[in-house]
């Protein structure tokens, strides 16, 4: 399985949100061809999952995932945290846990 986050983007940066779309169509496309199932996600729904908070801040992320994984730091910068949770968050939907 392949855990995505559902592309935002702002309004007043189109050329950003063009560019997300076509790397996502590719890994997508990647995905399909050897047959490996995609799960989307929202920030929302990710977040909510590893801090019960689908609001929570990014330091509440790092946090959080440091604390499930046993990390003997926070795992930065806060963009590895993301993928960390996403893939934590993939884990639980096939039926591991999340502690």
């Amino acid at each position: 399985m392949l855990v995505l986050e559902d592309l935002y983007a702002e309004y007043r940066f189109p050329r950003t949100a063009l560019l997300m779309a076509h790397a996502r169509g590719v890994v997508c496309l990647a995905a399909r061809q050897h047959d490996v199932t995609v799960l989307a996600l929202s920030p929302a729904e990710v977040k909510r999952a590893v801090t019960a908070n689908g609001a929570a801040s990014k330091e509440q992320v790092q946090r959080s995932v440091g604390r499930l994984l046993g990390l003997g730091r926070l795992p930065t910068p806060s963009h590895v945290a993301d993928a960390l949770a996403l893939a934590l968050t993939g884990l639980s939907r096939l039926g591991g846990r999340i502690q």
